[in-house]
């Protein structure tokens, strides 16, 4: 994966901060009920309060992990591209394992939807930082 493509360093904590001012955003605007105040009588389709609101909260958490799972690394090398290259390729093993159950066993199509926005790139980010924690572990330990 060539480090062009790849976003600044920097952007990772923008992402970081993007992912985790959706957690508290989706439970708030859930709990208090946010959803329901913003439907009016005419709100119908895709003009519907809940909608727009998990589009809105979805696009802070997609954002937020596309720039957290594709930001440059402080020292990017051969090593790296190699080891982002194979959490790709797990992630997306991950992900269609995922789907070919969920469409086996879940008849509620919309929830699918939503599992293949996250699941990608979270696993992704997950197998990519474990990785290079263990890397670096395993670096020290030599030391």
């Amino acid at each position: 994966m060539k480090s062009r493509f790849l976003f600044p360093y920097w952007c990772r904590y923008l992402g970081w901060a993007l992912v985790v001012l959706h957690v508290p955003l989706s439970i708030i605007g859930r709990a208090r009920g946010m959803v329901n105040i913003m439907d009016g009588p005419g709100s119908t389709g895709l003009f519907n309060g809940e909608h727009l609101f998990f589009i809105c909260t979805s696009l802070l958490m997609v954002s937020g992990l596309f720039l957290v799972a594709f930001a440059k690394e402080k020292i990017e090398d051969e090593q790296i591209w190699q080891l982002r290259l194979d959490s790709l390729r797990w992630a997306i093993f991950i992900n269609y394992l995922i789907l070919i159950i969920s469409l086996v066993f879940i008849e509620d199509v919309g929830h699918m939807l939503q599992l293949n926005l996250f699941v990608p790139l979270l696993f992704f980010v997950i197998r990519f930082r474990w990785v290079i924690y263990r890397l670096n572990r395993s670096l020290s330990r030599e030391v």
